[in-house]
């Protein structure tokens, strides 16, 4: 059997590491990833702040891998021939799971693609602090206050601090409040951590299009900037033709292909829509593991195997902001020294759970030693 698991971020990665102990050496598994690299996205941002950061948080797939792995980009997919077109050639295959992540979404809002920065790669990392280091005695405009937005204002802030710089942050959002997907009381905590940065927080407030000057917002009021660093949606990948496929809790496209991550809006087993997050797509993995494996056994047989299906349950919710950091668990949340302890320890733990266990014990130094 020939399996190819397209993409190789939290979804990919995880997915691989567990069809490796899931599958007999005999069956072929292929991960098709362009950077040959994984990048731990959650910690992008510090990047920004921190540039050494950049060699603890890219890991060749080859030291935590040990099936066959790809260096060319995904153009297409075709679930219905099974067959996966390369920049640099084809791949048949028996299943595959498509893990290629989101895009930064733009909306078409005229000028924005053109003139922000987004925050998706390391390149994209560079370039925010490149340009914010240029930008003293002026104002840089953060677009979209979730937790990707939230996190670069407040490693700007941290920034501007370290160099001495004197900018003027502003961050936008379209919603009544910060990281408007989540509950009340994280929403005040993460105001509370921006405001002690002298973030300015506009809320209520859309973006209607952006020359490289000014951002006009939906109001008619425009906006002058230095730099315009935009977090403000996703879309599907390229390779999906810019959708994000629904899917059920089984996860599955079509007959032995299935989507996981960010790259699908998934309805879990309980009918709830799952938020695109790397604790979800983890825990995809881990369910699509198990069918693509229960899958392969079954080879021929006329009746389909019966599939797990995928139900999310969040732990928590952990969000940094400059040197601190809001964590919720449950009903409870906390910040300053206990909450940056946590997102240490989280990301350790991943980066141990993927084998990559010098670059946890690097990363656990650089966070609890700023």
């Amino acid at each position: 059997m020939d399996i190819a698991v397209l993409g190789a971020g939290y979804a990919g990665l995880s997915l691989a590491r567990k069809l490796e102990t899931e599958l007999s050496a005999d069956e072929n598994v292929v991960v098709v990833e362009e950077t040959g690299e994984h990048l731990v996205q959650h910690e992008l941002h510090r990047v920004i702040r921190r540039p050494s950061l950049a060699d603890q948080i890219s890991i060749p797939l080859t030291d935590v891998l040990d099936c066959e792995v790809r260096e060319t980009r995904v153009e297409s997919v075709d679930p219905g021939e099974k067959r996966v077109f390369l920049e640099d050639g084809e791949l048949e295959y028996d299943y595959a799971a498509v893990c290629l992540g989101a895009e930064t979404a733009f909306y078409d809002l005229p000028g924005v693609e053109e003139h922000a920065l987004p925050l998706k790669r390391l390149e994209h990392a560079r370039e925010i602090r490149e340009g914010f280091l240029s930008a003293d005695g002026g104002r840089v405009v953060v677009g979209g206050a979730g937790l990707s937005g939230v996190q670069v204002a407040g490693e700007l802030a941290a920034l501007a601090d370290e160099e001495e710089m004197h900018v003027e942050i502003v961050l936008l959002e379209q919603f009544d409040r910060v990281a408007p997907a989540f509950p009340e009381n994280f929403q005040d905590a993460v105001r509370d951590q921006l405001e002690k940065r002298d973030i300015e927080i506009r809320t209520g407030t859309a973006v209607s299009s952006t020359d490289d000057e000014v951002i006009t917002l939906e109001s008619g009021e425009t906006l002058a900037y230095d730099e315009f660093v935009w977090t403000g949606g996703i879309r599907g990948p390229d390779a999906m033709g810019g959708d994000r496929p629904t899917v059920d809790s089984t996860l599955r496209l079509g007959d032995g292909t299935f989507v996981v991550g960010d790259a699908a809006r998934v309805v879990d087993g309980d009918g709830e829509a799952v938020p695109a997050s790397a604790q979800s797509a983890i825990r995809e993995a881990r369910v699509v593991a198990k069918n693509i494996a229960r899958s392969v056994e079954g080879g021929e047989d006329v009746f389909d195997p019966r599939l797990d299906q995928f139900t999310f349950d969040s732990p928590g919710w952990l969000v940094s902001v400059g040197d601190g950091a809001v964590a919720q668990i449950g009903p409870t949340v906390l910040t300053g020294t206990a909450a940056k302890a946590l997102k240490a320890t989280v990301g350790a733990g991943y980066l141990s759970s993927v084998g990559a266990v010098r670059n946890a014990v690097d990363l656990i130094g650089e966070e609890l030693g700023d």
